[in-house]
């Protein structure tokens, strides 16, 4: 029988996944549990667009806001809502501006998660995009089911 690469490295107990998992869980949210909330107008969450002013004009989440990671400081936070959750992303895995943007928000003080596989993993799962400067909305819109929900 061939040695497992999977295996190399057993498994937790199953009571140290659940606790990892749950972990996780609190830190990253998707593209679907985004859309739905968006859609049912859910208040408790402000979606972030952590790229550059440019790649957010050229299309982005509707709702989202544009705050470049870059330019994330206590000043440009100020006008933000202690109450909220922040959900931040950016391109997609291959970029880490969402995680860069979700550290400075959590740095001054904002609750936050980060999205999974950014506007790359929106748009692969159907969601619709808003182009120009106005955030737009997903209240009321139609999703595409992903096969997970």
């Amino acid at each position: 029988m061939p040695d497992s690469l999977v295996l190399e490295y057993p498994a937790p107990e199953p009571a140290a996944s659940a606790t990892f998992m749950l972990s996780k869980l609190h830190y990253h949210c998707d593209a679907w549990d985004l859309a739905e909330d968006l859609k049912n107008g859910v208040e408790d969450i402000i979606v972030i667009d952590a790229r550059s002013r440019e790649h957010y004009h050229s299309g982005h989440i509707p709702g989202a806001i544009s705050l470049p990671h870059r330019e994330m400081n206590e000043t440009t936070t100020a006008s933000l809502a202690g109450d909220k959750v922040y959900v931040v992303y950016c391109d997609g895995i291959g970029c880490n501006g969402s995680t860069k943007g979700a550290y400075k928000l959590a740095c001054h003080g904002f609750k936050v998660k980060e999205l999974l596989g950014g506007l790359d993993f929106w748009q692969r799962d159907g969601h619709p995009t808003v182009h120009g400067d106005a955030p737009g909305s997903m209240r009321g819109a139609t999703l595409t089911d992903c096969g997970c929900a």
